[in-house]
């Protein structure tokens, strides 16, 4: 009698159509992030996401940022990934191995990493520095298997800066357009620099000043992320003081171009060589000090990872990542749930 039944009701179902299983909306706004997202307690955990950069192998996603601060045992570059979503849950893969070179850069960790992708080889660029000077330095490590954190191979240096040089070798950042890869970076001092590479490890050309903070004698302006969208070219950066807890004034400000290498103005007609930068990210709700962001293109969509400060925590460090929205070829961050009211 069961299978009578059965069969009965596959015949009755046979003309019926089958809907096929749809395929997850994409991730919109402010993404609810899970997993290891960031921990910072004196003592205890340190588990850092300053200064994250976002990229993607295979279905994977990956998180580098700046590494655990020591300074008897400085920490390498910090890794974590996300087999599931942008979203999460992340995990914490622990670090690369600190490469010796950058000891007699008076290193606590090494900072600010940018990965990108060329011809199926990944290309790990990191600064080595301490606070307040810019006795500084670019490196670069390569792997074809990235969440492999034994597997990166580090070929030293590619920038290097010294007192009395008027721009500072940190926070890279590499990218191409129409064919050529060029790299930004660079913090305090003259403010963010470019230049072109050449085989990925080899900096030529000109150095092009980019972006300047001229509202503070101290030129407070780090973290460069180009990205194109439409038919422009948008620079963004970090204006202010980050690192300080719930004490930390970073922000994100932006600057659009149709070239690549500039002029950037801001919606007022600034430009960002004369301290012009359009306020995109400031605090939301408990998230102080936001900062470093970095882009990724996913499923057609652009979206950005920054770091902040939760002041429901007393200021511990987490990572956070948004969908780029857009208004009149403006990059915009909606409002999510616990960001706050806007402003105005």
């Amino acid at each position: 009698m069961i299978l009578a039944i059965a069969a009965a009701a596959l015949a009755g179902c046979a003309d019926t159509p089958v809907e096929s299983p749809q395929a997850a909306a994409p991730p919109q706004g402010r993404l609810a992030m899970t997993g290891d997202i960031g921990d910072q307690q004196p003592g205890g955990v340190d588990d850092p996401v300053h200064d994250p950069t976002l990229f993607k192998h295979g279905k994977t996603f990956y998180v580098f940022s700046t590494g655990i601060r020591n300074e008897d045992d400085p920490g390498g570059i910090f890794a974590r990934r996300s087999t599931s979503s942008l979203a999460g849950p992340w995990e914490s893969l622990g670090a690369i191995t600190l490469p010796e070179w950058t000891r007699k850069y008076g290193v606590a960790h090494l900072w600010a990493p940018h990965v990108v992708e060329s011809a199926g080889t990944f290309y790990l660029y990191y600064a080595a520095s301490s606070f307040g000077t810019n006795r500084s330095a670019i490196g670069v490590a390569t792997t074809k298997t990235p969440g492999d954190l034994d597997s990166w191979v580090d070929g030293g240096p590619i920038v290097t800066s010294k007192e009395g040089d008027d721009y500072n070798a940190i926070d890279p950042q590499v990218f191409i357009a129409d064919g050529q890869w060029y790299i930004a970076y660079g913090s305090f001092w003259t403010g963010i620099k470019m230049q072109r590479l050449t085989g990925m490890r080899t900096v030529a050309g000109p150095r092009i000043s980019l972006a300047s903070n001229t509202a503070d004698p101290a030129n407070p302006i780090e973290n460069p992320q180009l990205f194109q969208h439409g038919n422009y070219w948008y620079l963004a950066a970090s204006w202010d003081f980050c690192c300080r807890g719930v004490d930390s004034t970073y922000k994100v400000v932006v600057g659009r171009s149709t070239s690549p290498t500039g002029p950037f103005v801001d919606a007022d007609g600034v430009p960002m060589t004369e301290g012009g930068g359009t306020v995109v990210l400031d605090r939301r709700g408990d998230q102080i000090g936001p900062g470093a962001l970095d882009v990724l293109d996913h499923d057609g969509r652009p979206y950005a990872v920054h770091h902040y400060y939760d002041a429901a925590s007393n200021g511990t460090i987490h990572m956070q990542i948004r969908e780029v929205e857009w208004h009149d070829d403006w990059p915009h961050f909606s409002h999510g749930p616990g960001d706050g009211e806007p402003p105005g």
